[in-house]
């Protein structure tokens, strides 16, 4: 049998799991690899309008991995892998602007290109919070910048109006300034991808559980492992004593109604062409 592959996202509980042992102590056989090249910031520009989604369609390395609700849900319904449905988590988001920047209020930023990863949570997020301000042929969304290290770099370099930024990326602007015009907070799920054993997927979520415990205790202790993903030049800028715990699990169903409201959301926008959102099936979707 495969050892089960652990990769963390962006996100301290799968570092802490390792860390304080909780992935031995439930008795799993695993290795630890990191998805994508954070340090170096490879992976993640791939490219006009690729995201979270087409990481899914062209295969992920881990056996769990997250990506927010909506993509998860559709690419599920696509059999790109199956729902976890037992948990879910929340992601704290925002879109960012340099601290000189005349945008003030949501309201501002019609016709302005805000930076977002293609059909990743970003996306839907930015539209779900700017909606409320403006009409949606306002809402100018950039799909040229790449993923979230990728975007976030370059709004630090002067090269973008605005960004979505989460995780470490999301403390990291207002540590240095960037101002948040509106939070967009979102919520994420998992995805189960290949044929793992089923106690091992049990196994590591019951010790994400125990790490989300240690980090609701004592979140300072933690926020370090954020530099364990981060881009290597910003090492020596970055003070993680000053960030938050980031996205936190929330060991509760994502329930079927969940699952068809928010399919019904990313219809009703148009966010994927007619015909490859899949079935829409929740029972089908998801992991059992």
């Amino acid at each position: 049998m495969p050892k089960f592959v652990v990769a963390p996202h962006f996100r301290l509980q799968e570092w802490v799991a390792e860390q304080k042992g909780y992935f031995t102590a439930e008795g799993l056989d695993y290795e630890f690899r990191e998805a994508m090249d954070s340090t170096s910031g490879s992976g993640h520009n791939l490219g006009s309008k690729v995201g979270a989604y087409q990481t899914f369609e062209a295969g992920r390395t881990c056996n769990v991995s997250g990506a927010c609700h909506w993509t998860v849900n559709v690419a599920a319904s696509n059999g790109h892998g199956k729902l976890y449905a037992d948990c879910y988590s929340v992601s704290p988001c925002g879109v960012f602007v340099p601290a000189d920047s005349k945008i003030k209020a949501p309201a501002d930023l019609a016709g302005v290109p805000i930076s977002v990863g293609y059909q990743s949570g970003s996306h839907y997020a930015t539209i779900q919070g700017l909606e409320q301000y403006l009409k949606p042929e306002e809402i100018k969304l950039s799909f040229n910048d790449g993923m979230l290290f990728s975007r976030m770099e370059l709004l630090i370099d002067g090269k973008l109006p605005a960004a979505s930024l989460f995780s470490g990326p999301y403390y990291f602007a207002e540590q240095l300034g960037f101002r948040k015009v509106i939070d967009t907070t979102f919520m994420m799920a998992s995805m189960v991808t290949g044929t793992p054993n089923p106690e091992d997927v049990r196994k590591y979520f019951r010790a994400l559980r125990r790490a989300q415990r240690d980090i609701d205790l004592r979140p300072e202790l933690y926020t370090h492992y954020y530099k364990k993903e981060f881009p290597v030049r910003f090492h020596d800028q970055i003070d993680t004593r000053r960030w938050g715990p980031g996205e936190r699990l929330v060991f509760e169903p994502y329930s079927k109604e969940t699952f068809d409201e928010s399919f019904e959301w990313i219809e009703r926008h148009g966010i994927f062409p007619p015909g490859e959102m899949g079935a829409g099936n929740y029972e089908a979707a998801i992991y059992a």
